[in-house]
């Protein structure tokens, strides 16, 4: 059977939280969880969905993330958050953060939220979204399990490691920018050869580093970094602050995203929350405004982030979903005894 169904927001909120309960996720981590899932198919983001929900069932079930983990939170300083996502999700652990990283932010001026032995977060827009939506900028990074080689090199070293920042506007969303260090995440690749599907051009390497649009031969070769040397470059820094400041694994010692080998990446994220009240400028959501208006003037640009919230609008009542992924995870959260591919 093929096809789209509409649902509801809360309905696929629903359906993901009985989903992973099934995988051994406990209640509060399986909601956490599922509500990034949900906010990812409203926003048009599907690749890290439902399309994305085996995925975190397959590794919660075979124990490559303790999904009953309980993160645990420190304060080394007044402008310092820590959570140790013990093994677990990161979604939980860093919301665990969120707010203490706000009071802190608000109170200092900037501080910073590091979440360690953690997991795949999805997507990072949706957690800086929440700190500009109380009126901080904020800047994201997390490390992942190698996809890129080195600049030069033909072996995956880094992660994907994406970045996002957030900052409050005057009308409407806060402006997001959500991207990673390659041309396109990982999953992307891996959805492709799933489908059997060919890759667009420029977005992968064979083993031996040369362009292919083979997903075949990218799942055994590497992602192109978006840049050349520059997309490597940005993959390092986010290495260093995600797994560096958190002391969890950097990108070349974490085990794979894709698998149930190797046991926990234990990755790490890295929140950066600015205070704009706090360094005396009031005007700051004007200004942004300004600035993004200014942007738009010549016909044809649009600001970043403006098909999420396109999307968003769109879907504001219902969803369109794939019938089979929906149907596949109703019969998982039923009683399946593995996870829907």
């Amino acid at each position: 059977m093929t096809g789209t169904l509409n649902v509801t927001l809360p309905e696929i909120e629903s359906l993901a939280t009985a989903t992973l309960k099934v995988a051994n996720v406990s209640e509060a981590n399986a909601a956490s969880v599922a509500r990034s899932i949900a906010f990812a198919e409203r926003d048009g983001q599907k690749i890290v969905g439902l399309s994305y929900l085996p995925y975190y069932c397959e590794h919660a079930a075979c124990g490559k993330v303790d999904g009953n983990a309980v993160p645990v939170l420190t304060r080394p300083s007044a402008a310092a958050v820590t959570v140790d996502a013990a093994t677990g999700f990161a979604h939980p652990a860093i919301d665990l953060g969120i707010l203490p990283l706000t009071e802190a932010a608000k109170e200092t001026g900037i501080a910073i939220l590091t979440v360690g032995n953690s997991y795949a977060c999805g997507s990072l827009g949706y957690f800086v979204e929440q700190l500009a939506e109380r009126g901080l900028v904020a800047i994201m990074t997390a490390n992942a399990s190698p996809s890129i080689a080195p600049h030069g090199g033909r072996t995956p070293f880094f992660g994907t490691n994406p970045i996002a920042f957030a900052a409050p506007r005057a009308s409407g969303a806060p402006l997001v920018i959500d991207q990673s260090s390659s041309v396109v995440a990982k999953v992307a690749v891996i959805e492709a050869h799933r489908r059997g599907e060919v890759l667009p051009v420029g977005w992968a390497l064979d083993r031996d580093g040369n362009p292919t649009t083979s997903a075949e031969a990218a799942m055994d070769g590497s992602l192109t970094a978006i840049g050349g040397y520059k997309g490597v470059g940005l993959a390092l820094m986010v290495d260093l602050l995600s797994a560096g400041l958190s002391g969890a694994h950097f990108s070349h010692e974490a085990s794979s995203f894709g698998d149930c080998e190797g046991g926990p990446p234990r990755t790490g994220q890295c929140i950066l929350a600015i205070s704009p009240e706090r360094l005396g400028i009031a005007d700051f959501a004007a200004r942004s405004e300004s600035l993004l208006t200014a942007l738009t003037h010549e016909p044809g640009t649009r600001v970043p982030g403006a098909r999420r919230l396109t999307a968003r609008q769109e879907n504001a009542a219902r969803i369109e979903v794939d019938r089979d992924i929906w149907m596949s995870l109703e019969a998982y959260a039923a009683g399946a005894q593995r996870a829907p591919a």
